[in-house]
């Protein structure tokens, strides 16, 4: 670890940095799914135990309720030419209002710039942000597309937008793996990873046993975003839109335990927690000092240093522990991020 425990403060971004092995990011999952190694850290104990996701089972505790996230990515990233015929590429993040929709853009646009896509998908930038996104309308021969339409299109031309970190272009398999089996409403540009690791008996086996619940935040590039300021509450918390429906309503209403499966899943039951809202954009940001309040025991991935998901982690465990947890993990040559393997807090 790069970190000396006197200069931990979790107020600081630079204590959330850690050390990871190139050979320990994961490029490809683990196959099945369910071989992934699991790490279980037992809070009351204090223990670490070392499995893998075939016996998750042994490890949930007892009367508990279960939330998956249902989303599904969008084939989001598509490559095509501007009105001048230089190359660009775009990442479609999200829809906005009157069909307007935010996006990434990989080569220079200014406000007016009309892009050219395959399939006589063409976009016109409205909006240049200071960030580095653009907002963009989309319109496949002069009509203007809502948001099924353009998904429909994206999803005939565009590409998988893998995370950077992978290092590759995405094949016919991610397909299939960058998906979880009960992936429903088109949405996300990246994959809820936590649940990568279900199998169909394994997704059967907890359905016999526990009351399993689906809620929806559809994943935007903001996860990616690093924290780059010193103190992590200057950090501008990115925004995504999330719905729960009555029944998850309900049965979140009514858990006793309440298990979440990611931290996308974490973040909407403690968005709802504090404000009773199901439905709307989920900004909030957990971490030491906004400590979870609904959720009792998380099911996730590991994540990248000084991110705000790691942050997540240490608003359950702190911030040593999560330190401590990362480096057994590295020592254990666990695989890390999206398609990496997983740790279960209980």
């Amino acid at each position: 670890m790069k970190n000396n425990k006197i200069d931990l403060d979790p107020l600081k971004t630079s204590s959330y940095d850690y050390t990871l092995p190139k050979e320990l990011i994961a490029t490809h999952p683990a196959y099945p799914a369910d071989s992934a190694k699991l790490l279980v850290y037992n809070k009351s104990e204090d223990k670490i135990t070392h499995t893998t996701f075939k016996d998750l089972m042994q490890f949930i505790p007892d009367a508990v309720s279960i939330f998956l996230n249902d989303t599904k990515v969008i084939k989001a990233r598509i490559f095509g030419k501007k009105d001048s015929g230089g190359k660009i590429e775009l990442l479609f993040n999200k829809p906005l209002f009157m069909d307007r929709y935010l996006v990434m853009i990989r080569g220079k646009v200014k406000v007016g710039n009309k892009l050219f896509f395959d399939n006589n998908l063409n976009a016109e930038v409205l909006e240049v942000n200071e960030d580095g996104s653009r907002v963009v309308s989309f319109f496949k021969d002069d009509k203007k597309l809502d948001f099924l339409s353009l998904v429909d299109i994206l999803n005939k031309i565009g590409h998988l937008p893998l995370p950077p970190y992978m290092n590759r272009e995405d094949e016919e398999k991610d397909n299939q793996d960058y998906q979880t089996l009960f992936a429903k409403k088109y949405g996300a540009v990246a994959a809820p990873t936590a649940s990568l690791h279900f199998t169909e008996e394994l997704l059967n086996n907890i359905n016999k046993k526990f009351p399993v619940n689906y809620l929806t935040l559809h994943v935007g590039a903001g996860t990616f975003k690093p924290v780059d300021v010193e103190d992590i509450l200057s950090h501008p918390m990115h925004s995504e839109y999330f719905e729960i429906d009555l029944d998850a309503k309900k049965a979140l209403d009514e858990a006793k335990k309440v298990l979440a499966v990611g931290t996308t899943v974490t973040r909407t039951i403690e968005y709802y927690a504090r404000t009773n809202k199901i439905q709307g954009e989920c900004d909030l940001f957990l971490n030491p000092l906004n400590k979870p309040i609904k959720v009792d025991h998380l099911l996730t991935n590991f994540h990248l240093p000084k991110s705000t998901l790691i942050m997540l982690i240490a608003s359950f465990i702190g911030l040593e522990k999560t330190l401590e947890v990362y480096q057994e993990a590295i020592n254990n040559n666990y695989r890390f991020y999206s398609y990496g393997d997983g740790m279960l807090i209980i």
